[in-house]
């Protein structure tokens, strides 16, 4: 009878074990840094607006920026405006904040004079309007 040593057995099963441990452990994500949220970016539809819509695609924020040239000085008249523009951006108003976690995505309507576009649940099939009003990212409640 040959007899089997629980010792020389693990000697030799120990790199693999170690080895589908780990592998095991980074598919968890067990000791990797939380990932990034990732964005989508959209351009307003408008075709004469600079307006930039952004969505976080795990929880759904909604944020806008544009490009806005610095303003003429009223006390210097002669002083022109400066071709070095700045990025205006608008803070979240009603809706336009963190949602139900899922998977969202932002649509433009193609609609030359819009300037909102639409913020879609992609899990369930779920949208909104969002939209700069009075200065506030706004959208409205998710209809389907």
């Amino acid at each position: 009878m040959m007899q089997v040593h629980f010792q020389s057995i693990w000697n030799l099963m120990r790199p693999r074990v170690a080895c589908q441990i780990l592998t095991l452990s980074l598919a968890l994500g067990v000791g990797a840094p939380a990932l990034a949220s990732t964005y989508q970016f959209v351009a307003a539809p408008e075709t004469d607006l600079n307006r930039i819509y952004r969505v976080d695609q795990a929880t759904g924020e909604v944020g806008a920026c544009q490009f806005g040239l610095q303003p003429v000085d009223p006390a210097d008249p002669n002083k022109k405006a400066s071709n070095i523009g700045e990025v205006l951006c608008y803070p979240e108003g009603v809706g336009a904040g963190p949602q139900t976690p899922s998977d969202y995505s932002l649509v433009g309507s193609h609609h030359v004079g819009e300037s909102g576009v639409y913020r879609v649940d992609l899990r369930n099939g779920t949208m909104s309007v969002c939209y700069v009003l009075d200065d506030k990212v706004v959208c409205t409640k998710a209809a389907k």
